[in-house]
């Protein structure tokens, strides 16, 4: 789990990069390539965030736990009704101590309920949940998992990610993530060119993916690498869906943006 994280964690803006599809705000480009990245950096500092406590010593399940625990609540779930229980402590929780529910405590389903309040760029829970990229059309929504089963499931390709990440500091997967969400593919940040580091990652998972050896199509595909294909392209063409979007509508659209509906509706 802890390497799989600090992967995942470390990871999460190239996975930005190349699915970033959200370049416009209330009619007109907004500045950056992955809006939706960009507005979760401002939601809330305590539940939000590339955790820099996973890459420290002793890591494990009890580390996030703690973590959680010390998230703000939002509500408790009772009776089909939400009960505000907003800034309160789910330490508190467990004493039977909510100024929300006086004298009650929590069940499983109540912290079931506390930990999808957590927004970090990737989140344990019984699976580990990738969160930085865009969404979009059919292809990528196939090509999402695929990057990342190809890096986490199978151990070369993830011993050779976490090589690659490993000797990264807090601040620059913080800047990395930051300048995914501004400038996709194009982003660099110190030494890192993040779209050279992006045909790095994918072909790692294409290894993985390929090692796999998961067939389809009832035999007829040999492995699940073709899933990848759409990343190869923006690869190859140094564009991701966002980059598209905006050459529409720096060209040929000239700035209506209405025509997205019909052309790019999924």
């Amino acid at each position: 789990m802890v390497q799989k994280m600090r992967v995942a964690l470390a990871l999460q803006p190239v996975a930005t990069a190349l699915f970033a599809n959200s370049p416009f705000f209330e009619g007109k480009p907004n500045g950056h390539k992955s809006w939706r990245s960009r507005i979760w950096r401002d939601l809330d500092a305590a539940r939000t965030g590339t955790l820099p406590f996973f890459f420290e010593e002793g890591m494990g399940f009890q580390r996030y736990v703690d973590y959680v625990l010390d998230v703000p609540m939002y509500f408790v779930y009772r009776d089909g009704k939400y009960i505000d229980a907003l800034g309160q402590s789910f330490r508190a929780f467990l004493k039977g101590e909510l100024p929300a529910l006086p004298g009650e405590k929590p069940t499983l389903s109540d912290w079931a309920d506390h930990m999808t309040t957590v927004f970090p760029e990737a989140r344990v829970k019984k699976y580990i949940e990738m969160r930085g990229a865009d969404g979009g059309p059919w292809r990528r929504l196939c090509a999402l998992p695929a990057f990342w089963v190809g890096l986490m499931y199978d151990q070369n390709a993830l011993d050779a990610a976490w090589d690659l990440v490993k000797g990264w500091d807090t601040e620059t997967r913080d800047a990395m993530r930051v300048a995914a969400s501004k400038d996709g593919l194009q982003a660099k940040v110190g030494n890192f060119n993040m779209h050279d580091l992006a045909r790095e990652v994918v072909a790692m998972s294409h290894e993985g993916l390929k090692a796999r050896a998961l067939s389809g199509a009832g035999g007829m595909v040999p492995d699940e690498t073709h899933f990848l294909n759409a990343l190869h392209e923006s690869i190859e063409s140094g564009k991701t869906p966002a980059d598209e979007l905006l050459d529409k509508y720096n060209g040929e659209w000239a700035g209506d943006l209405s025509r997205i509906y019909a052309e790019y509706s999924y």
